[in-house]
């Protein structure tokens, strides 16, 4: 799998300096896995779940899979965290955002154990962090919204005020107004990865307000219900395709592809070459894909987008590429330059368009 680094502030810099454990060959590694939603909410963590599950068929009896789903975020998580490394887990993957800090904390009492935090950017020599480049597959949401939209008008239904989240806003945003300058954005915060019923209402409550596409960074299909419902509005899958409800009113899809990154590390474990990273990829490593653009999408915008997709994974486009402005006018981006990972890794800003606040 190809490779990239990113540091996010100092702390995160630091302890990628550190130095590297030593570890030892192992025949069969114990892999645990702690989801924030079910296993099957019919997104992010479902996609987790199975990856997971091609991780250990890909090893056979090499492997142990232990999981713990539906876990909240802060103690709740730190004691599943503790649990199984009492239990005898070799590596534990942390798969949201929020576990952050309660993996950090049990990584230290455990210096035997290896931990990959999923979303974050705390490290230490024990604990590995990855994340997708999720924004670049928001690019390609935008320009379909933007293209697909015939209020001009978008919702969003965002989980947390987080620079992911942040990032994903901004990208779909660019690259609606690109194609379509007429387009407003409608961004409801959810605070939270995984509710359907706040979702639905989320996605009923932009509906209302006239939104005939709807996009989210919540982790249910809920959304998708209450667009079907309603009818002629269209959606996104996230994390998953959620194709079962294609081709109306389901778009496209950002699929996260996490398998082949658990394969690697898994195996890293077994041969005792296992190190602390921060890895950080997107469409062209293959770690975020797009699904099917359905029927519901003329061929010639298809065409258009897919050109987009490619662009993006060759590198021979960024999503976040100058002249761009932040919400308030002032300058961010000059003609052709182009956002640096440190500054998208802490994005903290709306760029110029976006309406109302982001919450603190």
């Amino acid at each position: 799998m190809k490779r990239r680094t990113v540091l996010a502030g100092g702390a995160a810099a630091a302890a990628l300096g550190m130095t590297r454990a030593a570890w030892a060959q192992q025949e069969t590694v114990k892999a645990g896995f702690i989801y924030v939603g079910p296993k099957n909410d019919g997104g992010w963590s479902q996609h987790h779940h199975e990856a997971a599950l091609e991780m250990a068929e890909h090893f056979g009896d090499k492997v142990e899979l232990v999981i713990q789903e539906s876990v909240p975020e802060g103690a709740d998580s730190e004691r599943a965290m503790t649990q199984m490394a009492l239990g005898g887990a070799d590596i534990i993957f942390t798969t949201s955002f929020g576990f952050m800090d309660p993996t950090i904390n049990v990584a230290a009492k455990f210096p035997d154990v290896k931990f990959e935090h999923c979303t974050g950017y705390k490290t230490a020599d024990n604990v590995g962090v990855y994340s997708a480049r999720f924004y670049e597959g928001r690019a390609v949401q935008g320009f379909l919204a933007g293209k697909m939209t015939k209020t001009n008008k978008i919702g969003y239904i965002a989980s947390f005020p987080i620079p992911e989240v942040i990032r994903g806003i901004n990208s779909a945003y660019i690259h609606a107004k690109q194609v379509n300058p007429d387009v407003e954005f409608a961004v409801i915060w959810a605070f939270t990865w995984f509710d359907p019923a706040k979702e639905s209402d989320a996605a009923q409550a932009l509906i209302e307000q006239g939104c005939d596409v709807v996009l989210q960074h919540t982790d249910s299909t809920a959304p998708q219900a209450a667009a079907q419902k309603a009818g002629d509005v269209y959606t996104f899958g996230q994390a998953a395709d959620m194709a079962e409800y294609a081709p109306m009113p389901r778009i496209s899809s950002i699929i996260d592809v996490w398998a082949p990154y658990y394969i690697e590390r898994v195996q890293a474990v077994l041969d005792g070459t296992w190190e602390s990273d921060n890895t950080w990829d997107g469409i062209g490593a293959g770690m975020v894909g797009i699904g099917e653009i359905s029927s519901a999408v003329p061929d010639d915008i298809k065409t258009e987008a897919e050109a987009l997709r490619d662009s993006i994974a060759s590198g021979e486009y960024h999503p976040f590429t100058g002249p761009l402005n932040k919400q308030d006018g002032s300058a961010w981006l000059a003609e052709g330059e182009v956002a640096d990972d440190g500054t998208l890794a802490g994005l903290n800003f709306y760029v110029e368009g976006l309406k109302g606040d982001i919450p603190s």
